[in-house]
């Protein structure tokens, strides 16, 4: 077993995931989230390179706020610019990376294809690198200043 501190990605990513694409809709999104129970789901090309995440929040936020129906394509509604790690990365780099850009959930790519998902919980649950994952958390959780 690796020590802790050079945990990486590839030990406690998960690896079963729900992905969708942009031939999907709003509500076959939502539908796969309850079905998988899980509040974000990577959005891929038909390479299974990642393009993007759609969340519970930007559904509801993007979609249902700004009243668009579940037939809406995704594309209305997913965030584009997202934060993306590689499997050899540390838990401790990964927990940095999140808390600088406030995300709790980091998709993670090998040769840009999709290999699996790390949530903030991921690490703390494992107590892999505690104190990082605890403050990441906490920076994360810190409501962002407005402009």
């Amino acid at each position: 077993m690796a020590q802790v501190e050079n945990r990486t990605l590839r030990e406690i990513m998960t690896k079963d995931l729900a992905t969708v694409t942009l031939k999907d809709n709003v509500y076959e999104v939502a539908v796969k989230m309850r079905d998988w129970n899980v509040g974000i789901i990577p959005v891929v090309d038909e390479k299974n390179d990642v393009i993007g995440v759609i969340t519970d929040r930007d559904i509801v936020i993007r979609g249902l706020a700004e009243k668009r129906e579940g037939s809406a394509a995704i594309s209305e509604v997913m965030t584009r610019d997202i934060i993306l790690g590689k499997p050899e990365m540390t838990v401790d780099e990964a927990a940095r990376i999140m808390a600088q850009h406030q995300v709790r959930r980091l998709p993670v790519v090998e040769n840009g294809k999709l290999v699996g998902i790390v949530a903030i919980g991921d690490m703390a649950v494992r107590q892999v690198h505690h104190d990082e994952a605890s403050e990441a958390l906490y920076e994360i959780s810190e409501p962002a200043s407005r402009h």
